[in-house]
């Protein structure tokens, strides 16, 4: 039975430059691709969970729920992929969000969101480790929808300057390990070695 009720978007429609080939699809964790691995994790902790992504071609097999970025096709850029996910989830106040290449994020992390005071009164609740914060890991909350969309307007699509400018609580966290970014094929290799002793 699922844990939260706050819808979890799973965000898998970057470029993956960095690593030379889609990063959502890399082997993971025993299963096909990395994005069904997050998938199917994430599944047995929240009630709904959505891949948003531009093409829904991509995560066959696992019977994914995939919300398409119609506004990010032309760009790379998250806070399209932002605006796109409250556009199509009317319904919703607020969302977990999770980038695809982070595989460590496990549910006592996720815990720590649900159990922060007052979580309702914050725009976003984000993780902070030493070395910074991570927007692609965090709760968001409707009031920033406006934002969002401005945002598109002015061609500015850094989330870290849509949360200097917003109320924002920050989870810190001190293992970076649990936060780290399969950016690069030494990244995904580290991870594959952590595998064992994180999952």
């Amino acid at each position: 039975m699922a844990l939260y009720t706050i819808p979890c978007i799973l965000f898998a429609g970057g470029k993956s430059s960095r690593m030379g080939e889609d990063k959502a699809l890399l082997p993971f964790g025993g299963k096909e691709t990395l994005a069904q691995f997050q998938y199917e994790r994430l599944e047995e902790l929240f009630a709904r969970v959505y891949i948003s992504a531009k093409d829904a071609s991509k995560f066959g097999g696992y019977d994914a729920v995939v919300i398409e970025d119609v506004i990010a096709k032309e760009t790379e850029a998250p806070t399209a992929g932002f605006a796109n996910v409250f556009k199509q989830l009317k319904a919703e106040n607020a969302v977990f969000v999770l980038s695809v290449d982070t595989p460590f994020v496990d549910e006592k992390i996720i815990q720590k969101f649900l159990e922060v005071p007052n979580a309702q009164t914050y725009d976003a609740i984000i993780v902070r480790t030493p070395r910074g914060i991570h927007p692609m890991c965090g709760i968001y909350s409707r009031t920033l929808e406006l934002a969002l969309f401005n945002m598109l307007i002015e061609g500015e699509h850094k989330l870290t300057k849509l949360l200097e400018n917003s109320n924002v609580f920050y989870i810190d966290i001190e293992d970076e390990d649990a936060l780290l970014n399969l950016n690069t094929p030494e990244d995904y290799q580290r991870a594959l070695a952590l595998m064992d002793e994180r999952l």
